[in-house]
């Protein structure tokens, strides 16, 4: 796995590398402005009290909460190269992330090809997200047009 964290072009990035990402703590701060930002109003998320009586045993944090941090996460591996996000694909959540877990984001680079464009390429990312105990919580497949030199 490479621990080089900044950005890189298509030509830079060979399929099957793992890239290692900086960790998140998720606060309960986070996680309630979120709720806020977004306009989620669901007790699962927001209630204390009704979220110990469900399967959940307590808060969780809404998936798109974790999808956008680890978004961010990723963000300074191809920060400067990125022309667009062409799809995601393939989210899985496998495992309830709560506030006051910190997750980090193993990026693997599944594929890439060429375009009919010379200044750019399309590489499929699948970003692995682990919580601190390693366990991993979530995952999902990013392709996006990346610039190349």
């Amino acid at each position: 796995m490479k621990n080089e964290y900044f950005n890189h072009y298509w030509e830079d990035f060979i399929v099957g590398e793992r890239y290692s990402t900086r960790s998140r703590l998720i606060t309960l701060s986070d996680h309630m402005e979120f709720c806020k930002l977004v306009g989620y109003e669901v007790p699962l998320f927001l209630d204390e009290k009704v979220a110990k009586a469900s399967i959940n045993e307590g808060l969780i944090c809404p998936s798109h909460l974790i999808m956008s941090f680890t978004t961010a996460m990723t963000g300074n591996l191809f920060s400067k190269s990125i022309i667009a996000l062409l799809c995601l694909e393939n989210a899985k959540f496998l495992a309830a992330v709560r506030p006051g877990d910190t997750i980090t984001t193993q990026v693997e680079i599944v594929s890439k090809r060429e375009t009919s464009k010379t200044d750019r390429g399309i590489v499929v990312f699948r970003d692995l997200v682990f919580n601190q105990n390693n366990d991993l919580v979530f995952q999902n497949d990013k392709t996006a047009l990346i610039k190349r030199v």
